[in-house]
């Protein structure tokens, strides 16, 4: 026999959703428990003996696993696809259990992307209340004063009247006739960044996330993933108040030369699809990623307004934060 779990729980840890969710799911009716509807909040389950249904799928609670990957741009942020657009798990094949990306990089944004399983650990990790911090480098057309550069710090009136959090911000040191930020967001606004430098009268030409959490793409090419440590691992769950029960080994890793043939398979049946339906319906399908399955991807915390990252075009970059470059 196992040790009891709360049922809400031992959804969130089969990667069903996060809690929250799958509280709804629980008082709506949508659970069995032995065959027996469960619609009671806080009821416990052994996972080694009790059977666990949602909508008649049986459910199983999966070993946790914890992925750390590049995106690169030219991809959506979900798991699969009905119009055929390549996704992020192009990129991640053989992987020991099935995971879903925590929020969401556009089709054109590269950088940090965290997939888990951990339905619990997602839903921290999104909620605005955590303020988890997200770093980001940014190429602005034209140069910022001084002046501005303090205004983004402090806050700016965005397009909807809302007025951003404090935040990060440095110059970047290089030759470029732009300037390079380093920003550090600790919320989550729909385009945020880019609606930043346009209050300002700016337009964003580049932008990469390097840092999710205390997570960065060291010694990780553009396509490359791999396992967390047990080190990274409690090192996120203290940030969101969570124990270190969970296991990560650190083992599994993904090279991008790993998926390079099916990739280019992919790729070409995808062309000859395209070319027989013309080029302005599958422009529409690359760039329109947001109506992506909501179950494909860890969002369930994010309020009305996208309380994720989906700017535009990141600047191209396969290591640790770095200086701006002289273009």
């Amino acid at each position: 026999m196992g040790t009891p779990v709360r049922l809400q729980r031992y959804l969130a840890a089969a990667g069903v959703s996060a809690r929250r969710k799958a509280e709804e799911m629980i008082t709506a009716g949508r659970v069995t428990v032995n065959g027996k509807v469960t619609t009671v909040l806080g009821t416990k389950v052994d996972p080694d003996s009790d059977q666990v249904e949602v909508d008649g799928e049986a459910v199983v609670a999966l070993d946790t696993f914890y992925v750390v990957f590049n995106k690169p741009k030219g991809c959506i942020t979900a798991v699969t696809d009905d119009r055929g657009r390549p996704t992020v798990m192009d990129y991640l094949p053989n992987l020991p259990v099935p995971v879903k990306p925590v929020g969401r990089l556009d089709f054109y944004s590269e950088g940090v992307l965290l997939l888990t399983n951990d339905g619990e650990l997602a839903a921290r990790l999104l909620a605005p209340a955590s303020h988890v911090p997200k770093t980001y480098h940014v190429k602005v057309h034209g140069q910022l004063s001084l002046d501005e550069v303090k205004l983004l710090r402090k806050g700016v009136q965005l397009d909807d009247g809302t007025i951003t959090m404090p935040a990060d911000v440095q110059v970047l040191p290089g030759e470029s006739k732009h300037t390079w930020l380093a920003i550090t967001l600790h919320e989550g606004k729909h385009r945020q960044i880019h609606r930043m430098l346009e209050a300002l009268g700016y337009r964003v030409d580049k932008l990469q996330r390097v840092a999710f959490a205390n997570l960065t793409f060291l010694d990780l090419r553009i396509g490359d993933a791999r396992e967390l440590d047990q080190h990274e691992l409690n090192e996120l769950r203290d940030m969101v108040g969570l124990d270190h029960s969970a296991v990560a080994r650190g083992t599994w890793r993904s090279d991008r030369e790993a998926t390079d043939m099916p990739r280019r398979a992919r790729a070409k049946a995808r062309a000859e699809a395209e070319a027989e339906r013309g080029p302005d319906d599958a422009d529409l399908d690359m760039i329109a990623d947001e109506d992506s399955p909501r179950d494909e991807v860890f969002d369930d915390a994010a309020p009305p307004d996208g309380d994720r990252d989906d700017d535009a075009p990141a600047a191209r970059s396969s290591r640790a934060p770095v200086a701006r470059g002289s273009s």
